[in-house]
């Protein structure tokens, strides 16, 4: 039986996808098709069967076929002959690096939104792209599956090895930039849509540069025969999504380096760590995965506790091949690691879900997050990669192994040996390679709530970890600060709407005072006020002082009286120890030098 699929763009102006299977050599009475409920990196049953429009089937003489329904996510074929015409149009209106979006400006998805799988089937398949009708004329097609006979803008057949390889190839079609570059042998290509102009030759050099220092940690993957990029530049965006061989990116066109103009390192630095976040997962996640993960079932939710693994660690060495690859000096790398730890420590949510659990609940509490998210979880992604950072430096100051080697192994017993990754697999490993006795240390702070104390994780490698107060206005902590406020509120609010509380703190006097998320606050001592300037009249203040608030709660009006206390302790920033001896500098280096010159 071979499976034929075909796409293009039946109306781009009302985002419908014109999608066609042809099965050939069919020998059932009946076929199953089937649309995945979820995909890999984004944990989140999105049932993508609900953008099918409509769809039809015949045989080779062009009877229609009787289709049912057996459950939400699949078609039931009846009475099928040898050949099969499947026609189905797909609406695409998810504009995110996990969904499906066609307008007359682009076209973009993911195959598991628009190609159902045929039950049953093992053999190879073929894709054929169609130009979209509607889309601008010099549109080319983005995509790292490989190539059968396409025109030079990448239209054409394309194959794949079976279906799990067919939706791990996303596509884009859109006018678009492409940089090239080497990295380990492998050919690499990174397009970017909606960037009028920035620095190709400074993004390819920084780009190899971290990938480079991925494959010495890693080794390179037997089967990365070459890797594309796919990004798109909006005025404000941030995400990315893993494939085995690709990546789709959504950054903000500020981010990117320029040229002719000044480029805003910070911005460009969070970039780079979301690339080199997102390259990492092609070993972490899309090759080695949880053992429960294998085979995968993207039919319904699969819990596993080890998401600290595959998102936390590749979140540690996603900004860790930045410092160590010499894209950002070790300064700058210090900086993000306070602003990271400053982000777990400003999460009163860390004080009630573990590492653990937060893993297990990704799929009703991670993604469905709402207003007392702050309050009730913490992130495996900042969290966990305060886990990597803590059991890296602990591993390097107390045993003869790191973190590097621990993963290497992992990779090897458990990817190219195959199986996957047991749920306390990687701490198993640690001990095995240490000889180290960490289980306290993985009860505390994998399955534990405490806060781990961090300045002596930091005191052996001559660095001091300091904790203080945050500054008036945006503070994302990583450095010292001239003046910290003196009071606090306790409230959040909402960036995309003016004057909303988005979050309360619990334990916090807008709490005490009876503020609510989704209050709108109109008034402070009986005088409007912005959010900001709310914001500008509590740090103004010191514990003890009160304000008179004025709300709106849905339509009905509301007054309270905030008494401010002291601020909390929650941001933290490092610098290097001035009385640091020549073993600990010695070991700081070791732990931050690249590893293409080991």
């Amino acid at each position: 039986m071979h499976v034929a699929y075909r796409i293009g763009a039946a109306r781009a102006e009302a985002h419908l996808f014109d999608v066609s299977i042809t099965v050939s050599g069919n020998e059932q009475d009946t076929l199953v098709l089937r649309l995945p409920a979820w995909i890999p990196g984004s944990y989140l049953v999105r049932d993508y069967a609900r953008h099918v429009v409509n769809i039809d089937a015949s045989d080779a003489s062009g009877h229609a076929l009787m289709i049912e329904r057996p459950d939400k996510s699949s078609w039931r074929l009846l009475g099928t002959g040898r050949d099969v015409h499947v026609h189905m149009r797909v609406y695409g209106w998810d504009l995110s690096v996990r969904g499906a979006h066609l307008d007359n400006t682009h076209a973009y998805f993911n195959g598991a939104c628009v190609f159902p799988e045929v039950i049953g089937v093992q053999t190879p398949l073929s894709l054929t792209i169609e130009r979209p009708h509607g889309l601008p004329d010099d549109a080319v097609v983005a995509t790292s599956m490989p190539v059968v006979d396409c025109d030079p803008a990448g239209f054409g057949r394309y194959r794949c090895a079976d279906y799990d390889e067919l939706i791990d190839h996303p596509v884009e079609i859109a006018v678009q930039q492409c940089v090239s570059f080497e990295a380990a042998g492998v050919a690499h290509r990174f397009f970017v849509r909606g960037a009028d102009a920035f620095d190709h030759d400074r993004l390819a050099h920084d780009c190899q540069k971290i990938c480079e220092e991925h494959h010495a940690l890693m080794g390179t993957p037997d089967d990365l025969n070459a890797y594309t990029f796919m990004a798109y530049a909006l005025d404000s965006g941030y995400g990315g999504l893993e494939h085995r061989w690709s990546t789709s990116l959504a950054i903000s066109r500020s981010d990117l380096p320029r040229v002719g103009a000044p480029t805003d390192e910070a911005a460009y630095r969070k970039c780079l760590g979301l690339i080199s976040h997102e390259y990492f997962h092609l070993w972490n996640v899309r090759r080695l995965k949880p053992e429960v993960f294998t085979p995968l079932d993207m039919t319904q939710e699969v819990h596993t506790g080890l998401l600290w693994v595959f998102e936390g660690i590749t979140s540690y060495f996603d900004d860790l091949a930045l410092v160590r690859s010499g894209v950002i000096d070790e300064p700058a790398y210090f900086a993000l690691l306070g602003e990271n730890l400053t982000r777990v420590m400003r999460t009163r949510g860390r004080l009630h879900q573990s590492l653990e659990l937060s893993s297990v609940d990704a799929w009703t509490r991670f993604y469905k997050q709402d207003e007392n998210a702050t309050n009730a979880i913490v992130s495996y992604y900042a969290k966990g990669a305060l886990a990597a950072l803590a059991l890296d430096l602990t591993l390097r100051a107390d045993s003869e192994t790191t973190l590097d080697a621990v993963m290497r192994e992992a990779w090897t017993r458990y990817y190219v040996n195959g199986g996957g990754l047991p749920e306390r697999g990687l701490e198993a490993l640690a001990v095995e390679l240490s000889g180290l006795a960490l289980g306290d240390f993985f009860d505390q702070l994998i399955r534990g709530t405490n806060d781990i104390d961090l300045a002596p994780l930091f005191a052996p490698f001559g660095m001091v970890c300091a904790i203080r107060a945050s500054a008036p206005g945006t503070d994302p902590g990583g450095a010292p600060a001239a003046q910290a406020v003196t009071a606090y509120a306790g409230w959040r609010f909402d960036s995309k709407q003016a004057g909303r509380i988005a979050a309360i703190v619990n334990d916090t006097p807008a709490e005490t005072a009876g503020l609510s998320a989704g209050d709108t606050l109109i008034a402070v001592n009986e005088r409007r006020v912005s959010a900001t300037a709310a914001e500008r009249l509590v740090a103004q203040s010191r514990p003890g002082d009160t304000l008179r608030v004025a709300v709106f709660r849905r339509d009905e009006l509301k007054l309270a009286t905030l008494e401010l206390t002291a601020p909390p302790q929650d941001t933290v920033w490092l610098a290097p120890d001035p009385n640091a001896d020549a073993t600990s500098k010695a070991r700081c280096r070791a732990w931050l030098a690249s590893l293409q010159t080991s």
